[in-house]
């Protein structure tokens, strides 16, 4: 006799974007089927006992296995990448698709299937970063949509991935019209470049820097234009990686002038400052740089105020993974590298999630619902996998934390599951950790124990998003066109 579910997870303390309940939840060849009391026979069965337990996360924003220029390598592909997102609680990643300049978007989308295939742990999706608008490219740009590619991310600096005003217009007219989703790296160029022409020639390459060559007022003024250009097209965008105060009051702004801009933000606005970007000959502080930079210890306040009054839509790793002691990472342009010469961006995946569960829902600064909904339910809807992914509901796929909020512990790199040889992270204490990790039905994280097997993720073609649906539903050429 067969059993009616495959697993049951007894006396779960269930959180929502939209509301807490206690149940028992009945799993059924990956999907959840049944909420309730007494289910049922199953074939295994989990006591909860009254723990937290979450939708699996989703992390909308991590960099795996990308070409890099210079002989730069990250050190995370899809199979360490994956494994160290699972070991904290996220089920779902959705890192890029990288065009090189030249190159067909679908050739770019090809390259990355072959570097995915069969190697993640946990179902992923695809952004698709675009570095070189022509016809060509904006008349592939319908077809991926429909294909299942409906986030395009766009870069506003980096001399090989910025698009000009022209071309970022004329991306976000068939983002519009097709309805895509327009992701926006917002910091202004020529700015960051002639403050840091200006610092190497008085002799300042020390990571410390890196911070005063990309001031907040530089991503103020990219965040400013990004929202007019949306604005003029009448299409949402979602700025990325917002990092503080003056980008921040810029989409306050646009948000209560009733226009349809979302906002991200990631830990290491919340979690790190200056500070750890060290002196005038601390080198190792290179493992704290990322664009844009941490700001001042004061802003981090003002972060987590803009995460408290919903003016962020979600909370994203954006794992960027370069060792720090390793010819290929941090280090690619020796060991004092100028601090323009060093590869961009930190690790994250694991720690996310982590991270704001102690220090925000533990604390007191978010409530639960809050952290379901930037971490789990607003990625899947902001990106097309909701509702499949993203919610704890019958018909939803079987992807769930249970938390392990009694047991504090600091975070240390040798306890983490990527292939990075550091974490920013080290020394700060958390409250909580996720106990077990289910994706699809299956224990993939239990008892400090990885238990996934590679190959196991399915790639998943998203749906054209809600909230990219423009606020003016008709043309705003239209009478233009007669």
């Amino acid at each position: 006799m067969n059993n009616q579910f495959d697993l049951i997870i007894k006396n779960a303390r269930c959180a929502t974007a939209a509301d807490i309940f206690s149940a028992d939840i009945g799993i059924k060849d990956g999907t959840i089927k049944a909420l309730g009391k007494d289910l049922g026979s199953c074939d295994d069965e989990i006591d909860a006992k009254g723990a937290w337990v979450t939708p699996g996360g989703i992390d909308g924003h991590c960099h795996f296995a990308e070409p890099s220029k210079n002989g730069v390598k990250m050190a995370d592909d899809f199979t360490s990448g994956s494994r160290s997102a699972a070991c904290g609680g996220t089920t779902t990643v959705i890192p890029f698709a990288v065009q090189q300049r030249g190159q067909t978007l679908k050739d770019a989308v090809a390259d990355y299937h072959r570097k995915a295939n069969k190697q993640s742990y946990i179902d992923y999706a695809f952004h698709i970063i675009i570095t070189d608008v022509n016809e060509q490219v904006l008349q592939e740009l319908p077809d991926l949509i429909n294909e299942g590619y409906t986030s395009f991310k766009i870069y506003m600096t980096y001399d090989d991935m910025k698009l000009s005003d022209s071309d970022i217009i004329k991306t976000l007219a068939v983002a519009r019209e097709h309805g895509a989703l327009i992701m926006v790296h917002a910091e202004s160029s020529d700015c960051i470049t002639w403050l840091t022409e200006r610092l190497l020639s008085a002799g300042h390459t020390a990571p410390k820097y890196h911070a005063e060559s990309r001031p907040m007022l530089v991503e103020r003024e990219a965040t400013h234009r990004a929202i007019t250009f949306a604005e003029l097209v009448d299409v949402p965008i979602l700025i990325v990686h917002v990092s503080g105060r003056e980008a921040i009051e810029q989409i306050r702004w646009a948000q209560n002038k009733g226009l349809k801009i979302y906002a991200e933000t990631c830990p290491q606005y919340l979690f790190l400052s200056t500070d750890d970007l060290g002196g005038e000959d601390d080198y190792e502080a290179t493992k704290c740089i990322c664009s844009p930079p941490p700001r001042d210890p004061d802003n981090q306040r003002i972060v987590w105020e803009g995460l408290q009054s919903d003016n962020f839509s979600i909370f994203s790793s954006d794992h960027a993974p370069f060792s720090y002691a390793d010819p290929n990472g941090k280090q690619a342009e020796g060991k004092k590298p100028s601090f323009n010469k060093v590869a961009n961006g930190i690790p994250g995946v694991e720690t996310r999630l982590p991270l704001l569960f102690s220090h925000g829902v533990m604390s007191n600064k978010l409530n639960i619902e809050q952290f379901v909904q930037i971490t789990s339910t607003n990625v899947a809807k902001m990106y097309g996998l909701y509702p499949q992914k993203g919610s704890i509901a019958i018909g939803a796929d079987a992807d769930l934390v249970i938390w392990d909020d009694q047991n504090s512990q600091k975070i240390t790199n040798d306890k983490l599951h990527h292939a990075v040889d550091y974490t920013p992270y080290e020394g700060i204490n958390v409250d909580a950790w996720p106990a077990i990790t289910i994706n699809r039905g299956k224990i993939i994280w239990q008892d400090n124990q990885f238990h996934g097997t590679v190959g196991n993720g399915h790639f998943l073609p998203c749906q054209k998003p809600t909230p990219a649906r423009p606020k003016v539903h008709s043309s705003p050429f239209k009478r233009e066109a007669e």
